[in-house]
């Protein structure tokens, strides 16, 4: 295992932001290979970003920042970064299908359709797709992500009454079909987090971030159906501070997981519970990453800057670019809503 955590800082001046070039050293992996990752600062902090989602079509990145109340987009080849603002707080914002400039947003406990063409303001509410878990009023849905099908994967958590205190064992994961159909796939969760597919291995992987774990599901492509969950890494087996966030897979079937709390990424072996690389990141509140760029060989990398009794000062809640990674990812995949 290979930790990456001395960084050298450089202040570059554009027109309209500062932005950060973070370089680690060179280090060699167990092959030999010599790796040299570069981390880069590419958006300005906001107050809770999460929920990065890389478009292939328009290469640009899409995210939230949830206690802003936005939807976000950043276009790595002008550096434009553009935001709108909803009514509530924003969890996750994925691109629809055929449909250009629709995207299904998590809003609170509903899953809406929002209408945006990218540009400073201007995002419109179409229509509410479903609202869940009547039963706890200040829930609300934390992460989602289209399956390799399109299906909505989309996961709640219970609401933080005090500053990094939550209501326990009241969130759940739902599967939301083409058709609208709604199943309810796991409940009694505390905050759903993670979500990606390895469908090869007929895997899905998610983390409830309180069990301080991650767990892979056998997942059948064809249905959409989850089983046999199991714990595949444990945090206190490897003495890891913080909670699992957000996740993705890269084509070596290796899983990347943001280290909330941690103030790292974390490179893992589901086959083998094997913690192979472990990156810092100049945030504490790490919130989730995912694969992007020409070649999806760049890992986006979101992050707080939530004040739960000590400031967290920038960098803190900007969104980064790990690049020179030696590994590659897939593609971001939109959902399909009739």
């Amino acid at each position: 295992m290979m930790e990456i955590s001395t960084i050298t800082r450089r202040r570059v001046n554009t027109s309209t932001r500062s932005v950060f070039f973070f370089s680690f050293p060179s280090f060699e992996n167990v092959t030999g290979k010599k790796m040299g990752p570069t981390l880069r600062q590419v958006v300005e902090p906001v107050t809770l970003g999460e929920g990065p989602h890389w478009d292939a079509e328009e290469q640009a990145l899409y995210f939230i920042s949830t206690n802003d109340y936005t939807i976000n987009k950043y276009v790595p080849a002008s550096g434009k970064h553009t935001t709108s603002k909803l009514d509530g707080r924003t969890t996750f914002i994925i691109p629809i299908e055929g449909k250009r400039c629709h995207f299904v947003v998590g809003l609170e406990r509903k899953v809406v359709e929002v209408r945006w063409a990218g540009e400073d303001g201007g995002a419109s509410l179409l229509r509410t797709i479903v609202e869940v878990d009547q039963e706890y009023p200040d829930n609300r849905f934390n992460d989602a992500k289209a399956d390799p099908r399109g299906r909505l994967f989309a996961g709640t958590m219970g609401a933080e009454y005090e500053p990094g205190k939550f209501h326990l064992k009241r969130g759940s994961l739902y599967r939301i079909d083409p058709d609208g159909k709604v199943h309810k796939l796991e409940d009694n969760i505390d905050i759903s987090n993670g979500m990606c597919w390895d469908v090869g291995r007929a895997a899905f992987y998610f983390a409830d971030s309180f069990e301080y774990a991650i767990r892979r599901y056998d997942y059948n492509v064809h249905t959409g159906d989850i089983s046999n969950p199991k714990i595949i890494f444990k945090y206190k087996d490897h003495r890891l501070e913080g909670i699992p966030d957000g996740m993705t897979i890269d084509t070596d079937g290796n899983l990347w997981v943001a280290n909330f709390d941690g103030h790292r990424v974390l490179k893992i072996d589901p086959r083998t519970g094997s913690l192979l690389e472990k990156i810092r990141i100049p945030a504490l509140q790490v919130t989730s990453v995912t694969f992007g760029g020409p070649a999806l060989e760049d890992l986006y990398v979101t992050s707080a800057c939530v004040n739960r009794g000590v400031e967290q000062t920038p960098p803190a809640g900007s969104t980064f670019v790990l690049t020179n990674l030696g590994v590659k990812g897939y593609p971001n995949l939109s959902v399909k809503m009739n």
